[in-house]
């Protein structure tokens, strides 16, 4: 006998699917007007010191741009968001454009990066390069070869890949080149558990317990601030970079998760 799917039970599920949807609360981190919410901290400035204009928005979009710097002075910045958090996802539309300014590393040309699970910019030494953190690293191409995006770094920190403790400082996701063109990429954060990156919708890293490296002489103040001796790291701050090429973001929101 052939059975069909009542009619009644189809609108259930399409009432359920609905509602899922609508309760998805996407939470916009920039406003697209201003840095409301955002603080910068740039090598050798103190927390809130925005050096020459590095982090601005104009027409609606979040720039790092180094048009007023006569050169760049190894002063890598980092725009962190005023909140911590733990189990969320986060999602960025970026985009990688324009010149590297003058004095920039060669490995830093089209690069940039959103970190995860970071310390709070005013923890950071004057002279320190980069907060001790997760870093999503985004690239675009160099006009030949792969290069891939949502790159995996770990300034301080290692994470568990494939059951093994990784200490790579960068490993390459599976994504596909880009150009210059926008990039949507989508962060799937479990506190101290899994962690996923994704490119376009596409899955291309994942990893899990992220956790502090303790003969990292950054890492080795926040490690002894613990007392318990504890490495794992479940929750912390949201911050882009500046490392000498311009780039753009068009969107980054959040959707918290309870867990």
């Amino acid at each position: 006998m052939r059975r069909c799917l009542c009619p009644s039970l189809v609108l259930v599920a399409m009432l359920f699917s609905a509602v899922s949807f609508a309760e998805e609360k996407w939470r916009p981190l920039f406003n697209g007007k201003d840095l409301q919410g955002w603080t910068p901290k740039i090598r050798y400035q103190e927390a809130g010191d925005n050096f020459a204009n590095t982090f601005r928005v104009e027409d609606g979009v979040l720039k790092v741009g180094y048009d007023e710097y006569e050169e760049f002075g190894a002063r890598f910045g980092h725009l962190f968001f005023d909140e911590e958090f733990s189990n969320y996802r986060l999602r960025a539309q970026y985009r990688i454009v324009g010149d590297q300014v003058k004095g920039g590393a060669g490995w830093a040309q089209k690069n940039s990066g959103i970190m995860i699970h970071g310390q709070k910019p005013e923890t950071m030494a004057i002279d320190q390069e980069f907060p001790v953190s997760i870093e999503v690293q985004l690239l675009s191409g160099l006009g030949g070869g792969i290069r891939p995006t949502a790159n995996l770094c770990t300034p301080g920190t290692h994470v568990v890949m494939n059951g093994k403790l990784h200490t790579d400082h960068c490993t390459n996701s599976k994504s596909q080149t880009f150009g210059d063109e926008w990039v949507e990429v989508e962060l799937e954060v479990h506190g101290s558990g899994k962690i996923k990156h994704f490119v376009n919708g596409e899955l291309v890293m994942e990893y899990e317990q992220p956790q502090y490296d303790p003969r990292d002489a950054t890492a080795k103040p926040l490690v002894e601030a613990r007392k318990d001796g504890n490495l794992l790291i479940d929750r912390g701050t949201i911050s882009i970079q500046s490392e000498s090429h311009p780039v753009e973001f068009r969107k980054i929101e959040i959707l918290e998760l309870e867990e």
